[in-house]
């Protein structure tokens, strides 16, 4: 969030990211078939690299879980008897 009270409300998208997002899309339409003679054409090691740079774009990134304090000061708390049995609790959630 920005201090700019006139910018762009949350959620709402942004133009210039949507119209780029929307060029290239329409270029990768337009030029697949080409795209994909090529990729033919590539060794097994660019194959690799290329199809793993594409699936960059057509999954969805994982964000990475952020550490907090209170939940580290909050584990610290505990015994270790409470410890194991909150693993055991996880674990079994995990399994179902």
């Amino acid at each position: 969030m920005t201090n700019n009270p006139n910018g762009r409300k949350p959620g709402v998208p942004n133009k210039v990211t949507t119209g780029m997002r929307e060029r290239v899309n329409a270029f990768l339409d337009e030029n697949f078939d080409i795209v994909q003679e090529d990729f033919k054409k590539l060794e097994p090691k660019d194959k690799l690299l290329f199809y793993t740079k594409l699936l960059s774009f057509g999954l969805p990134t994982l964000k990475a879980v952020e550490h907090t304090g209170e939940v580290q000061s909050r584990l610290d708390g505990l015994t270790e008897t409470q410890l194991n049995e909150l693993i055991t609790k996880l674990l079994n959630e995990l399994e179902q």
